[in-house]
C-alpha cells in the first residue's frame, strides 16, 4: 500500500521530458510485447486467414488502423498501472463500486475461460497437422501452461513467453516464401478498399475483437505492476507498448498476405487457421504449411499461458485476495485455484467427443463484444481523473482518440449483433 501511495503522486505539473536510455528501453521491454502478441492467438490467426482467403489483400488496410487502436488502449492501460501501482480490477472497484466490479469479473471469467478453451483447441488442431492426437497434445499443453504459470517468478515467466513469441517469425518467413505481389500488397495497405458484403463486414468486426480483447486491458495494467514499473518508467513502457503493437500488426499483415497471395487466387476459402495451413501445402509447398502450423501452435500456446493467470489475478484483485505468481498455495489459494480450474475445465471440454467448439468460441466473442466498450468507458473515466492520475491524466487529444476507439468498437459490435440476428 505504501508503494502504491508513493507511485500515485498528485502533482498537476506537466511531466518533464526524459531522454531515453537504450539500456533502460531494453530492460522495460516485455509487458507490451507479451500483451500484443498474446492477442494474435488461434482466433486471430483464423480471422486473418479467412480474410486473406476470401478477399485477398483488400483487408490489409485495416492493419494500420487496428494498430493505432491497440496503441491507444494499451498505452492508457500501461500508464494507469505505472502511475497508480494498481491493476485495472482494483481501479474499477475503487472508482465504480463492488457491484459493477463483480459483474465485470463474472463476465471476464466466463469469456476468458471460453477463450482459453479455444486456445487449447487451437493447439490440438495445429499439432494435428503434425500427426499428434488431441488426447496427447491437449493434456501436455495444459500441464506445461500450468507449470509456467506456477513458476513463482514474473521475470522468468516473461522471458519464457517472449521466447515462445519468437515463433511468430514463421509467419513472416511463410509470407516471403509464397512470393506475393509486394506492390499490390502495399497499395492495399495504404488505400482502403471497402466492400459492402456481410461477410466482409463480419470479418472486419472480428478483426477488431481480435486486436483489442477485454483481457488485454487487464493484462496491460497488471504486467507493468508485476514488473514494479512506476512513473519514471512510463516513457520506456510507451516504447514497449508501441513496439508490441507494431510487431503484432506486422504478424497479422503477413498472415493476410500469405493466404491472400496463395489461397485467394486459387479460390480456396478457409474457415479456420488449421484449414489455411493445410491448404497452403499443395500450392506453396510443405514448408509453408509447416511454418504456418508452427506459428499457430506458438500463437495458441502463448495466449493459453497468459489468459488463466490474468483472469485469476483480476478476480483476486477485484475482491482483495492475495494473488501473484510469486505466491504459494498457502498465501494465494484463490489465485492458484482459479487458474488451475480454468485450465482443467478447458482441457476437459476440448477432449469431450462431439463438443461444438465453434459455438463456444462464438459465445466468447459475444461476451467480449458486450464487455469491451463498457471496460473502455471505465478506462477512460479513470485515466481522465486527475484525482487518480495526477499530471499523467489523459490529455484532451488522447481522450478524443480513446472515445473514437470506444465509438468504433461499439458501432462494429452492434453491426456484429445485427448480422448474427439476421443469420449471417
Amino acid at each position: 500500500m505504501a508503494m502504491a501511495r508513493k507511485k500515485n503522486r498528485r502533482t498537476q505539473e506537466r511531466p518533464p521530458r526524459q531522454k531515453l536510455d537504450p539500456r533502460h528501453v531494453l530492460a522495460a521491454m516485455g509487458p507490451g510485447l507479451v500483451t500484443a502478441l498474446a492477442g494474435a492467438d488461434a482466433g486471430g490467426v483464423a480471422t486473418y486467414s479467412t480474410a486473406g482467403s476470401l478477399f485477398g489483400f483488400t483487408q490489409l488496410w485495416t492493419i494500420p488502423v487496428m494498430c493505432f487502436l491497440l496503441i491507444v488502449a494499451q498505452e492508457t492501460a500501461a500508464r494507469m498501472g505505472c502511475v497508480t501501482g494498481k491493476g485495472f480490477a482494483s481501479l474499477i472497484r475503487e472508482q465504480y463500486g463492488v457491484r459493477l466490479s463483480a459483474l465485470a469479473m463474472l463476465a471476464l471469467l466466463v469469456s476468458n475461460t471460453t477463450v482459453t478453451l479455444s486456445e487449447l483447441a487451437g493447439i490440438a488442431s495445429a499439432m494435428g497437422l503434425f500427426g499428434v492426437p488431441t488426447y496427447v497434445s491437449v493434456p501436455i499443453a495444459a500441464l506445461i501452461v500450468w507449470l509456467i504459470a506456477m513458476s513463482g517468478s514474473y521475470e522468468r515467466i516473461e522471458k519464457v513467453l517472449l521466447a515462445i513469441a519468437c515463433v511468430f517469425v514463421t509467419y513472416i518467413i511463410a509470407g516471403v516464401m509464397v512470393g506475393p505481389d509486394w506492390g499490390s500488397a502495399f497499395y492495399h495497405t495504404l488505400v482502403p478498399h471497402i466492400q459492402g458484403g456481410t461477410r466482409y463486414v463480419s470479418l472486419l468486426v472480428a478483426s477488431v475483437g481480435t486486436v483489442i480483447a477485454p483481457w488485454m486491458l487487464f493484462l496491460g495494467t497488471s504486467n507493468v505492476v508485476e514488473k514494479n514499473a512506476h512513473e519514471d518508467d512510463l516513457p520506456y513502457q510507451r516504447v514497449d507498448v508501441v513496439t508490441g503493437a507494431v510487431v503484432a500488426s506486422i504478424i497479422s499483415w503477413f498472415i493476410i498476405l500469405t493466404t491472400g497471395a496463395v489461397l485467394f487466387p486459387a479460390g480456396i476459402a478457409v474457415e479456420s487457421a488449421e484449414d489455411a495451413a493445410a491448404a497452403l501445402a499443395p500450392l506453396a509447398g510443405r514448408y509453408a504449411e509447416v511454418l504456418f502450423g508452427a506459428g499457430l501452435t506458438g500463437a495458441s500456446f502463448l495466449a493459453a499461458c497468459v489468459l488463466p493467470g490474468i483472469t485469476s489475478s483480476a478476480i483476486c484483485e477485484a475482491f482483495g485476495w492475495e494473488r501473484g505468481s510469486d505466491r504459494d498455495w498457502q498465501e494465494a489459494p484463490a489465485y492458484r485455484g482459479i487458474l488451475t480450474a480454468i485450465l482443467v475445465i478447458s482441457a476437459i471440454v476440448v477432449l469431450l467427443p462431439n463438443v461444438n467448439l465453434f459455438a463456444i468460441m462464438m459465445a466468447a466473442q459475444v461476451i467480449n463484444g458486450v464487455l469491451l466498450p463498457v471496460l473502455l468507458v471505465f478506462m477512460v473515466g479513470i485515466a481522465s481523473d486527475r484525482h487518480v492520475m495526477g499530471r499523467y491524466a489523459n490529455s484532451r487529444l488522447w481522450n478524443i482518440f480513446t472515445w473514437f476507439t470506444i465509438v468504433a468498437v461499439t458501432v462494429l459490435t452492434i453491426i456484429m449483433f445485427v448480422l448474427q440476428a439476421l443469420g449471417y
